[in-house]
């Protein structure tokens, strides 16, 4: 699983003073005990001050209360309307980025609508 290579970019970022960003938690359940952990054995006397540690999830019962509680908390909503949420959805990556396109290999089964 990812659990012990996300364990390790933290335990690196918080020596380097670098950021990490750990998407859809919500996904890993079973690890979030162990994230409550690292996350509570973080001394601020010994983590770098430009550390940061970014967390995505949808809501989820299983999601650390103490996390949340510890934390600065974000929320986006969809825009309003299907053309604008649809809209929205062509302007994030990787569908906005050309070099997505360009890379793609098969190119003959597939193609751009723009």
């Amino acid at each position: 699983g990812q659990g012990p290579k996300a364990r390790a970019m933290i335990e690196k970022a918080i020596k380097a003073g670098t950021w990490v960003i750990l998407q859809n938690c919500h996904l890993l359940e079973k690890w979030m005990p162990t994230l409550e952990l690292i996350c509570e054995n973080i001394n601020d006397d010994v983590a770098h001050p430009n550390f940061r540690l970014w967390l995505t999830s949808y809501p989820s019962p299983k999601f650390p209360i103490t996390i949340l509680q510890n934390g600065v908390k974000m929320t986006t909503e969809p825009p309003k309307g299907l053309k604008n949420n649809l809209a929205n959805s062509y302007t994030l990556d990787p569908i906005s980025d050309t070099k997505f396109f360009e890379t793609c290999d098969k190119k003959a089964e597939l193609k751009r609508m723009t």
